[in-house]
């Protein structure tokens, strides 16, 4: 029995979207060829490590915030991910611009794209860079999953030479060719408004951007203090930076101590700072806080317990208020209770 995949309208609608398979493809894969071609991304503690830029994601992910912090938490767990991960990348996005198994590809491309859409979708320093990567991710797997790919395709190679297994309803899901609904416009309907609605809903969640006030949590860092205590001592608390640019750090350059009344009883200046000791940060997550040349620096997603030596204060109970200042002006303060 001759396939039916020459039908004009199944041909068609998988060559005109050769572009969209071609670069969403290439968009995945070239996630791998940056990663283990070009550089050895996937090697902790070393400069560029994946697993550090996945845990700029944590502050504000939607949904997923559990499953990232039980890996910036388990560093083996993490670098095997992103592994995985990165492998998946490469297959997805090369059958997608090969055209072999289109279907299959394009629901890894949806989830590739949805997981980026959850994880990420609130960063971007000029624009909603990392959302617009999740909605036309979403939108364009869903597109190639109802074309399947046209003539310039392995799918279609196979079907033209009229392998066995092109017959089989299984391929007409996973592969090319028509696609196997009696009504498509239900289908094509009911998942562009499903996508519709996410991409509102999200681009209101992340940035205000549907009503109200609009907001970017890359653009200035926020660092987050709690859990503060003191011993005679000691004075301890957590650092936990949320928002701000992932590909620049929040360089603190000044910790006080503060009496009732503001005035500073302890201050750890930009130079104590650069040389703060190692042996007095934990930290919790694979972005890690640690002394810089000029400052104490605090990277995206970051979270460290601080331990400040307070001896020298002799009337503890004059002890109130902790600062923390930011190279660019902004102050943090938490009350000492």
């Amino acid at each position: 029995m001759k396939h039916t995949f020459n039908s004009q309208s199944s041909d068609l609608a998988g060559l005109y979207t050769l572009s969209l398979r071609m670069v969403i493809g290439w968009t995945y894969f070239s996630a791998f060829w940056r990663r283990l071609i070009l550089e050895n991304k996937l090697i902790p503690d070393e400069k560029g490590y994946i697993g550090e830029k996945f845990n700029h994601f944590l502050p504000n992910a939607l949904g997923i915030k559990p499953v990232i912090e039980y890996l910036v938490t388990h560093p083996d767990a993490l670098q095997r991910s992103m592994m995985i991960f990165t492998i998946i990348e490469a297959i997805v996005g090369l059958l997608i611009i090969l055209g072999l198994f289109t279907r299959l590809m394009s629901i890894g491309i949806f989830s590739l794209a949805l997981g980026i859409l959850l994880g990420s979708g609130w960063l971007g320093t000029t624009c909603v860079d990392e959302w617009q990567i999740g909605v036309l991710g979403l939108a364009g797997g869903f597109v190639l999953f109802l074309t399947g790919s046209g003539p310039y395709s392995l799918d279609y190679f196979f079907i033209k030479k009229n392998k066995s297994f092109t017959h089989k309803n299984w391929f007409k899901w996973l592969g090319s060719g028509s696609l196997p609904v009696s009504n498509p416009k239900d289908l094509v309907l009911t998942g562009s408004l499903a996508i519709f609605g996410l991409t509102l809903y999200t681009n209101q969640y992340f940035h205000g951007g549907v009503w109200g006030t609009l907001h970017n949590k890359s653009v200035k860092p926020k660092v987050e203090i709690s859990h503060i205590s003191q011993s005679h001592s000691d004075l301890k608390f957590e650092i936990f930076r949320t928002e701000g640019a992932d590909v620049y750090g929040s360089f603190l350059i000044g910790i006080q101590v503060l009496d009732k009344s503001g005035n500073i009883i302890k201050e750890l200046n930009q130079t104590k700072l650069s040389k703060f000791p190692k042996e007095h940060i934990k930290n919790h997550y694979v972005a890690k806080v640690k002394s810089g040349k000029h400052s104490l620096i605090i990277p995206l997603g970051a979270k460290a317990d601080i331990n400040i030596d307070i001896r020298d204060i002799l009337q503890k109970n004059e002890i109130h208020t902790l600062k923390l200042i930011d190279i660019s002006g902004i102050e943090w303060t938490a009350k000492v209770e």
